[in-house]
């Protein structure tokens, strides 16, 4: 296990509509929590490593079992940079190494191990799923595809690269949403087998902002998300 602070790292995380390699996959909370919601600093700092220490060797063991030839030594990290919503995600660090971040509110406003163990997973997910990998490739085939459209209707250099970057951010989103999804079922099998309740885990969707299912959004809406958790739970003995 090595959990650090995030530093340098996070040069490499870019937005949520962005282009790998980073796959943000919490959304930030409709309203800030209050102090009623938020665990004391020292219990949350031992419930998450905790987590960490029960969840990171499962999620290698599953990363190894389903993967040929991937990074599966995932590094936790935690970012404390001040005045952030809650949100995790997984990237990549310079030597390919995975890197699963969670910043100081999402650790301190989960309500139990099962919710943080749950979006573990899920971060750990993206990566044994190639998420970032995917959506590199379908940012490109989307700005291959616009520049050349583009190029062919008599466009100048500006709008072929115009036409391009739009391509390259439709497509890096066209799947989000399935990606979220798979992360989720995957997510769900991971925290199972470190000995956590998916289900119980999964009521964290229930106090973030819901995104419904708006057109090129990121992210699936929430009750789909529950469902395909709940559905994949009641597989697994």
């Amino acid at each position: 296990m090595n959990i650090r602070f995030l530093a340098p790292l996070l040069a490499l995380a870019l937005g949520a509509c962005s282009i790998a390699p980073s796959t943000p996959s919490v959304p930030s909370p409709a309203t800030q929590p209050d102090a009623a919601t938020t665990l004391s600093a020292e219990r949350a700092a031992r419930q998450f490593v905790s987590v960490v220490k029960t969840v990171e060797p499962v999620a290698e063991a599953e990363c190894r079992a389903r993967t040929r030839g991937m990074n599966c030594d995932f590094n936790i990290v935690v970012d404390d940079r001040p005045g952030q919503a809650p949100n995790a995600f997984q990237t990549l660090d310079k030597a390919g190494r995975p890197v699963l971040a969670f910043n100081i509110p999402l650790i301190a406003t989960v309500k139990n191990a099962d919710e943080l163990a749950f979006v573990m997973g899920h971060e750990a997910a993206h990566h044994i799923e190639s998420h970032i990998a995917r959506q590199q490739r379908n940012a490109t085939a989307g700005a291959v595809i616009f520049g050349s459209i583009a190029a062919i209707t008599g466009g100048g250099d500006q709008m072929v690269q115009s036409a391009q970057e739009v391509g390259a951010s439709l497509g890096a989103r066209s799947y989000s949403k399935d990606f979220e999804l798979e992360a989720d079922r995957l997510g769900t099998i991971i925290t199972h087998k470190a000995g956590y309740d998916p289900v119980r885990g999964a009521a964290f969707f229930t106090t973030i902002a819901d995104p419904g299912n708006r057109f090129l959004g990121t992210h699936p809406p929430n009750a789909a998300r529950i469902e395909i958790v709940r559905k994949t739970a009641a597989t697994l003995k």
